[in-house]
């Protein structure tokens, strides 16, 4: 009875947190896809390649600026505010500042080397070199503000980071780009378009931090130091230490395959590709709402040492996860010729690729969110030493298979490369903390959309073939079978945790 009790209040917090996310995940995810159409219908495949490829090199560059700082605030704070509340604004000067200064000699690095990038290049290096100047001097900005948002979620507010960093960022850089598009802008410029709004974003983070700071503080009646002793650096520096490597491998494992088939397919391979895995992203709106709730609550959990709380929070987390994102791989999937037209003809070129992706996708969800628990247990080293070898799988994948397969290769190469990931993770977690991915229950989940979207597509696609009445005709049938499904099942799915926050909003 009390682990029953204990796995409904756990589902109605994430339920809470999770629709707030969901909906500013939903939103970034449209802009990012409104984003990649402007791009490719401005700059067609060889320019978007480009831009895309400097976005990747930025990309992996503030994974290694950031120092793991932000990741050291989602686990460390929720700690800090439950016993040490005085160590709370030293803890964060040290981490802002460690940013700082990481993010100003690696954007200096970074701008450096672009130009060595223009001298050795044909036509596009040039460009991708000046795309790589421009927006490189907006690294230690972009990295102090990840932290800062970060350090939103540690100190348990989700709407500054919902509103913040789902909403306006990615509205604000939609706009941006548009327009410079619209002008007729270079592609350096429509880069640096990209990049610019890290600024405002920065700005309004910060203030909502130094709020956040102080009424913790006003609540315990104390201020802490503005600088924290050997101790607490020494803490924050062995988590950090593990975790900046891992977090550069994360971002390495994500953007290298663009980079990879860029160089040995030519910037137009890398624009269709990067274009392909880029609609990946529309399915992370799920992981994405989910982990920005469950990682400081499991941090939370761990330290206080509640392991039934935090089985039964990851086991609700991963069954969601599966159950509302697969429907958009499966039609993702199955539609990839209908949707990459969208971009242009040149673009359906990576509809198999796409498919690859959107299957890999489907099979690592079912892992739940077992990277957000091996972190915030305290185990970066482990999670260091996943991507590490994930890595060196995916580098060797591409490099063999791409030159024979083309894209198709950089998409086995991933799917595999996260699957890899996925299964480390889980045996880790499992030795480790005892908690385990419930296979059943979880593949139960998968079953839905599988049977309600991806059944009905597939027979649509072969009366019919694809197109875009299909497409609708898919959507409006899985729709109405999903929705029956779940509504008999609610209970089962424990979906009616959500049906009775939403009614509260």
């Amino acid at each position: 009875m009390a682990v029953t009790e204990t796995a409904s209040r756990e589902a109605r917090n994430l339920a809470r947190g999770g629709l707030l996310s969901f909906v500013g995940a939903s939103v970034s995810a449209l802009a990012g896809f409104f984003l990649t159409v402007v791009l490719a219908r401005s700059l067609g495949d060889s320019g978007t390649g480009i831009v895309l490829q400097a976005i990747a090199v930025f990309s992996i560059v503030l994974s290694l600026a950031r120092a793991g700082m932000d990741s050291v605030a989602i686990w460390l704070l929720p700690r800090l505010v439950h016993s040490d509340t005085d160590q709370l604004r030293g803890a964060l000067s040290f981490m802002l500042v460690t940013v700082s200064v990481a993010g100003s000699i690696l954007g200096a690095t970074l701008v450096v080397g672009a130009a060595n990038v223009a001298r050795n290049g044909d036509e596009n290096g040039k460009q991708l070199a000046e795309a790589l100047a421009a927006i490189g001097w907006l690294l230690p900005v972009a990295a102090l503000a990840l932290v800062a948002l970060g350090a939103t979620r540690g100190l348990g507010a989700v709407l500054p980071h919902v509103v913040i960093n789902s909403l306006a960022l990615p509205l604000i850089r939609l706009i941006c780009v548009a327009t410079l598009a619209a002008a007729g802008a270079s592609v350096a410029a429509i880069a640096l378009g990209w990049a610019a709004p890290v600024g405002v974003a920065f700005v309004a983070v910060i203030l909502v931090v130094r709020f956040q700071v102080a009424r913790t503080e006003l609540v315990i009646g104390s201020r802490g130091n503005w600088w924290p002793d050997t101790g607490m650096r020494r803490r924050i520096a062995a988590f950090a230490l593990p975790r900046t490597l891992s977090s550069g491998l994360e971002q390495a494992i994500l953007w290298l395959d663009v980079l990879i088939v860029g160089f040995i397919a030519g910037s137009a391979a890398a624009g269709i590709y990067g274009t392909a895995s880029r609609l990946i992203a529309a399915g992370l709106i799920v992981d994405t709402a989910l982990r920005i709730v469950v990682s400081p609550r499991f941090s939370a959990l761990l330290h206080s040492g509640e392991l039934a709380k935090v089985e039964a929070l990851y086991r609700t987390a991963a069954r969601w996860l599966v159950l509302f994102g697969a429907p958009i791989y499966l039609v993702l999937g199955l539609y990839a010729p209908v949707i990459l037209r969208w971009f242009g003809p040149e673009f359906v070129e990576g509809a198999p690729a796409l498919t690859v992706l959107c299957l890999g996708a489907v099979i690592t969800f079912m892992a739940g969110n077992i990277h957000s628990m091996l972190l915030m247990s305290g185990r970066s080293g482990w999670a260091a030493f996943n991507k590490c070898v994930v890595l060196m799988i995916n580098v060797a994948g591409n490099v063999v298979l791409v030159p024979t397969m083309g894209i198709i290769g950089a998409a086995l190469s991933w799917a595999v490369s996260m699957l890899i990931d996925a299964v480390l993770a889980s045996i880790e977690v499992r030795r480790l903390l005892g908690v385990t991915v419930e296979l059943k229950a979880v593949m139960y989940a998968l079953a839905i959309p599988v049977l309600t979207i991806g059944m009905p597509g597939a027979i649509c696609l072969l009366l019919w073939g694809p197109g875009h009445a299909t497409l609708l005709l898919t959507l409006a049938v899985g729709a109405v079978l999903y929705t029956l499904w779940c509504g008999i099942d609610a209970r089962r799915l424990q979906l009616a945790d959500v049906a009775i926050f939403a009614r509260k909003r």
